[in-house]
């Protein structure tokens, strides 16, 4: 990266700040020496206007709706490739070969399987627990079953316990739906690729042979694709600042679940599938339009714009194509609440109001319609984003940890409580 430097006024006195350049994207002005020259932090909410670290894995213009992995466009990985790819891609920088894929995949299959003991823990959790809290136990718990992967300081043990992740979520998220439903887990079958393998996981019960759909597996496995990995996300930012501190990655991954958990992140799909019940037929739409529009009104639209695409979320016209296909494989065509959806889309990508704002649907919108089709609840979908997430948790986990100037965590904050003062004794207040 080239250096420059700029040059900022700070109470009559004049401070050098380091610029940093990336290969694409904004510049960002180092302010590491800030505090030393001036005595004064900078105030940023949200981190918003923030680079927390240094990345070589995902990139992001939200103005001109880019996605790139290690510099791909989701769109060429979605179409060409499939997850296991997008995986090693996030993993190790490149795409696989051929035998690179076939040994990744190997290795993948020998950790499928979760400790059995582990089947006990959800005895423990009540008939009707949400499956987030199932996960986030669980994930959580994988630390006391596998202490020979829990070394951060050992490239190894690293290495391992990124596979285990990778191949144990899927049979997790499994356990979790199986749980959730009131039917028996059922065993990984390491001769399916990772989608069907999942989807059999769901769906197969003991006493009939249950054949995947293809169709249902690709689009299941280009779900996987689109959610694995989005930048310095809220989840992704909570498993590196988890993750500055040592912890093991198990305990990373379980952060990272329950911050994905939030409503206005990884719950935004089943919010969209709520909202459309809520408006129910598609002779109320108007109504609901009418509401979203008005200031006044505390109605929002659920599955339209993004925090971070100003432009069309380019992972939504993806999944858009993949609804469709999977609403035609699975026979829900008819299906009133696709109707509702697909008419308000119609409106959306018309009406003036949606252009102008540029509230397009976004990949929530879509995703969660195409998870009611392959015949998950609501409950379940922000598990499948973590399930998705989890390469990319791990990816960054691991570019952290080799980072050099990696240190723990610590934002400071703009104090506005008391000054000091002195106490006072209870008899005297």
């Amino acid at each position: 990266m080239c250096e420059k430097n700029v040059l900022v006024a700070v109470d009559g006195q004049t401070v050098e700040l380091k610029v940093r350049s990336g290969t694409i994207g904004p510049d960002v002005v180092d302010i590491g020496s800030l505090y030393k020259q001036t005595k004064m932090f900078t105030y940023d909410p949200g981190f918003t206007s923030t680079a927390s670290c240094e990345s070589k894995i995902t990139y992001i213009d939200g103005d001109e709706g880019v996605l790139l992995h290690r510099g791909y466009p989701i769109e060429q990985l979605a179409e060409h490739a499939d997850f296991l790819e997008v995986c090693y891609l996030l993993l190790y920088g490149e795409l696989p070969t051929k035998a690179q894929k076939s040994d990744f995949g190997d290795r993948l299959t020998r950790h499928t399987m979760v400790h059995e003991q582990m089947s006990r823990f959800f005895t423990g959790y009540r008939r009707d627990a949400h499956p987030m809290a199932v996960m986030v136990g669980t994930v959580g718990a994988l630390s006391a079953f596998y202490h020979d992967s829990t070394d951060i300081t050992d490239p190894h043990q690293r290495m391992i316990a990124s596979l285990r992740m990778v191949a144990k979520m899927p049979t997790i998220a499994a356990m979790a739906y199986k749980y959730h439903v009131g039917q028996p887990f059922i065993y990984p079958q390491n001769d399916l690729d990772y989608a069907s393998n999942f989807l059999r996981m769901c769906f197969a019960v003991p006493c009939e042979e249950y054949v995947v759909n293809p169709v249902l597996a690709r689009a299941m496995d280009r779900i996987l694709i689109l959610h694995a990995d989005h930048e310095q996300n809220a989840s992704t930012s909570t498993v590196r600042l988890a993750g500055s501190s040592g912890a093991n990655p198990f305990a990373c991954i379980a952060a990272g679940i329950a911050c994905l958990w939030g409503p206005a992140h990884g719950g935004a799909n089943e919010a969209a599938l709520n909202m459309l019940a809520e408006i129910g037929t598609v002779d109320r739409i108007p109504e609901y339009v009418a509401r979203a529009k008005d200031k006044n009104d505390p109605f929002r639209l659920m599955g339209f714009g993004h925090r971070v695409y100003k432009n069309y979320d380019p992972r939504a016209k993806i999944m858009q194509k993949t609804m469709y296909e999977v609403l035609d494989a699975a026979g829900h065509s008819d299906d009133p609440l696709m109707k509702v959806a697909l008419e308000l889309e119609k409106i959306a990508l018309s009406d003036k109001y949606f252009i102008e704002k540029k509230l397009y649907p976004n990949v929530d919108f879509y995703s969660g319609i195409t998870l009611r089709a392959l015949g998950f609840p609501a409950t379940m979908f922000t598990v499948l984003f973590a399930l998705a997430r989890t390469v990319g948790w791990i990816a960054q986990w691991n570019e952290m940890i080799q980072d050099p100037d990696q240190r723990i965590g610590r934002p400071r904050q703009l104090y506005t409580g008391e000054a000091k003062r002195e106490h006072v004794p209870i008899s005297q207040r």
